[in-house]
């Protein structure tokens, strides 16, 4: 820890102390105050906010700033995105169907509009076109992981010097937005289509995080270990594909590749080959589920108290703008194009919710938003197929594709 110049630098292991601490508040405040458990605020955003919030009234009344080095958050992105990758089936991309092809579409059609009533709001603001990205598919489609993931690039390219901020901020605000819509969406479909789940559906409500099965499985260092090991392998896999990918001129988050090793790796690699080593791939093992709680819990956590909020004050007006446009936008998306393309029927009410969680939050909100629908009215299994599989894997893959082609084109 270091004070100069008006500003305390906190170093890495001091901001993973700081944030494990700060996880542990949101916790003990989600427990006290109940609206914020009815809304799935997460944890880590509730002590975060909270933390970056005390940030600023420290500099406001003292003006010193703290800011934190990240260089342990940005790999808990990366591990966190690499366990998705470990955890997807080729089988379960096929058995969503025709379904999961038509959210897809959906969904980039989407991104596509996102950016544009992004970059549409900024300019009438007379900002940057990049501006109008961050607040677009960068923050809210794409969430905090890829904000953090593009933001200094973006800074660096275009000249925004608060890109960071602006991009959290919009996806702070994005996620508690997320967690607003998804249920009364849900709930007005259902209420006035008169829906129910199919006759015969005796599924169980599908998990969100660890199953039943794994929260009562003891997890061994051995366990343990094998997880990382795994994680580790498709990291380093996951690096030399960035390289590679980077020789063609295609500039990709590491996060992505890594991703995208995990996928390689759990659908290619003959599983004889890791019992001939005496281990066996840790794919939706209860020691994957809890690295991949860890990372996102504290790389949140890091990320929200680290905003330095008091550099937004001259822009509140346009994000707020913006934000309110892509609200609109996504009520709009999900109650006119894709209830009705999904069938009308109960299961397109779930994806419903869930889809209002992908668009403006992430996988974790969509997935909360559908688990509270689907224990109030009934089970959904095609909606906890289809909606993770785009969230978690698809979208990202094409949103690394979408946010150069807009910088390029509007900013």
């Amino acid at each position: 820890m270091e004070l100069s110049e008006g500003i305390l630098r906190i170093d890495s292991f001091l901001a993973v102390t700081i944030g494990i601490l700060v996880l542990f508040v949101g916790k003990r405040l989600n427990d006290r105050i109940r609206l914020l458990r009815e809304l799935s605020i997460p944890e880590p955003v509730t002590g975060g906010l909270l933390f970056s919030v005390l940030f600023a009234l420290v500099y406001l009344g003292s003006g010193y700033a703290v800011e934190f080095e990240l260089r342990a958050r940005d790999i808990l992105l990366v591990y966190f995105f690499t366990t998705i990758g470990i955890n997807a089936r080729a089988v379960d991309l096929l058995a969503g169907g025709r379904p999961l092809l038509i959210l897809l579409a959906i969904t980039i059609g989407f991104m596509f509009a996102q950016n544009l009533t992004g970059v549409g709001v900024a300019s009438a603001f007379d900002l940057s076109g990049a501006v109008g990205v961050l607040g677009g598919s960068v923050s809210l489609i794409g969430g905090h992981g890829t904000t953090i993931a593009w933001a200094p690039s973006i800074a660096e390219g275009f000249g925004i010097e608060n890109a960071m901020e602006i991009g959290i901020a919009s996806a702070t605000f994005g996620l508690i937005l997320a967690s607003l819509m998804g249920g009364p969406i849900a709930r007005y479909l259902i209420t006035r289509h008169q829906l129910s789940p199919s006759m015969g559906s005796e599924q169980d409500v599908q998990e969100v995080g660890l199953s039943v099965e794994q929260q009562k499985e003891g997890i061994g260092h051995l366990d343990f270990l094998s997880a990382v090991l795994a994680i580790h392998v498709a990291i380093i896999l996951g690096v030399f594909l960035n390289e590679a990918i980077a020789e063609f001129g295609l500039k990709l988050p590491l996060f992505v590749t890594c991703l995208f090793a995990g996928i390689l790796l759990t659908n290619l690699v003959p599983a004889k080959l890791y019992r001939a080593l005496s281990i066996s791939w840790p794919s939706r093992s209860a020691a994957v589920a809890l690295i991949a709680d860890i990372a996102l819990g504290a790389f949140l956590a890091m990320s929200l108290m680290s905003m330095q909020l008091w550099t937004l004050a001259g822009l509140a007006l346009p994000i707020f703008s913006i934000l309110a446009a892509q609200f609109v936008l996504a009520v709009t998306v999900t109650v006119f194009i894709l209830f009705p393309l999904m069938g009308r029927d109960y299961n397109a009410a779930v994806v419903a919710s869930g889809f209002g969680g992908v668009t403006l939050g992430s996988t974790p909100t969509a997935m909360a938003n559908m688990a509270a629908v689907t224990h109030r009215y009934g089970p959904s299994h095609q909606a906890f197929i289809i909606v993770p599989l785009v969230s978690a894997f698809f979208i990202d893959l094409t949103n690394a594709l979408i946010i150069p082609f807009f910088l390029q084109t509007f900013a």
